[in-house]
């Protein structure tokens, strides 16, 4: 009952979000004058904290957890919301690669010399200030915090009411490393309540607020882009397809299909569709469908795979379903053009991936589908900035203008032209 109260205190403490995000604008300028080296002593300082504080925060996602299964959400949501040490150190060591990689403010992208002896060049520089929305995933406000930070941007944060006891508890951590060098809490600032109302009045800064980036469910995606008046960098649902093409390999087929569906059900980036060639399906076992159901994944397939697996048949709401759980779609196809028709039609253009042997359907593959990831024989589980060797990152971008694919370090800046003369005058 002492744990209901003071989360119900906390939940309806007044929130000022212009106040907010005006002190965030504030400290553009601060944000976008330090060296590297000063933003690297501050994350160093938060991968400490993270470990000093493991305990509070494994106590504080403890309550979460507790919330969720009273709650009944799924096993899926609950993997996404769950902490251990294990999670713990992953997140410190986020940081590290963070302050591994170079820091892209101030460097030069290109630069040349015009016939009348001006010099221009393109110089990254911070976004400005960030406001990054999401919701299960504790680890996002590391991330978020972390990549932020390096790249000069001030960032508001706002974590969805599942996961606000261990997102505040981490954050502890990051505002104490920015207290220790003497810098303003501005620099990065937590909104401590999951008020959707305080999304909607967030979204209505355009004067302060310079990008947002949602991460979460469709309700959520769908929210922000319709009520937003600033830039977002969206990242819709993960509804990945793999396509089993006629010169498939086999066993490529089974390793790959099977990491990319049960190694971790509640990401983005797992599989939720399979796409196999009619003749494949003919000349082989599939033996990839016997072993996801025999390790617990409700297989929903086409009339074809039904039959012959006695599956759940699929109903027309199976295509284009993100699940985020033990659940999969599965469809036989008329060859690649069938199934890239598919995916255009059902897909979020987030990752895809074709499994073949044949080079020139990988080409047709790549050339005509508009996914921000496309793989080729490898499991869709790596679609992640780590694992990109971009450090970490904050989201998937599904647009096409600014920022595509992994949102890291080099996507939350912008470039400046800096032009220098001598006394240059123009006719």
């Amino acid at each position: 009952m002492f744990i209901e109260m003071i989360w119900y205190y906390k939940m309806t403490s007044k929130i000022n979000t212009k106040e907010i995000a005006a002190k965030a604008r504030d400290s553009k300028a601060i944000m976008a004058s330090l060296s590297e080296s000063e933003k690297n002593k501050v994350l160093d300082g938060f991968k400490a904290n993270i470990l000093l504080n493991k305990t509070k925060i494994l106590e504080a996602n403890q309550i979460d957890l507790l919330n969720a299964k009273q709650k009944e959400l799924s096993q899926a949501f609950i993997d996404r919301l769950k902490l251990n040490t294990e999670r713990v150190q992953a997140m410190a060591d986020s940081i590290s690669e963070i302050i591994n990689l170079p820091d892209p403010v101030g460097q030069v992208s290109s630069e040349w010399e015009r016939p009348n002896g001006l010099k221009i060049k393109r110089v990254q520089t911070p976004i400005g200030v960030i406001a990054i929305i999401y919701e299960s995933r504790p680890n996002v406000t590391v991330d978020a915090s972390a990549l932020s930070f390096k790249s000069g941007n001030p960032c508001i944060l706002r974590c969805g009411a599942d996961s606000i006891n261990s997102c505040n508890e981490i954050f502890r951590s990051i505002e104490q490393s920015i207290e220790d060098i003497g810098l303003p809490k501005s620099c990065i600032q937590f909104i401590n309540n999951s008020d959707r109302q305080l999304v909607k009045e967030i979204l209505s800064l355009s004067e302060y607020i310079d990008v947002v980036i949602p991460r979460g469910g469709k309700d959520l995606v769908s929210l922000i882009e319709a009520e937003s008046r600033i830039p977002t960098f969206s990242h819709l649902e993960g509804i990945v397809h793999i396509f089993v093409d006629k010169d498939a390999d086999p066993v490529k087929a089974f390793d790959v299909i099977l990491n990319s569906k049960i190694r971790r059900v509640g990401i983005c980036g797992a599989v939720e569709c399979l796409l196999i060639d009619e003749s494949f399906f003919k000349n082989n076992d599939l033996a990839f469908i016997s072993s996801l159901m025999e390790k617990g994944v409700e297989v929903r397939g086409d009339k074809h795979i039904s039959s012959r697996f006695n599956t759940v048949l699929a109903s027309d709401e199976d295509w284009g379903k993100e699940y985020l759980d033990n659940i999969i779609a599965c469809r036989v196809v008329e060859g690649l053009d069938d199934a890239i028709h598919h995916i255009d039609k059902f897909g979020s253009a987030h990752t895809d991936c074709i499994i073949s042997e044949n080079d020139k359907a990988v080409e047709s593959f790549f050339g005509r589908l508009d996914s921000a990831i496309l793989l080729h024989n490898a499991s869709t589980q790596f679609a992640d900035g780590g694992e990109f060797g971009l450090g970490a990152e904050i989201g998937i971008s599904t647009g096409k203008l600014h920022a595509r694919g992994p949102i890291g370090l080099n996507q939350l800046t912008t470039f400046q032209y800096h032009v220098i003369g001598k006394g240059n005058t123009r006719a």
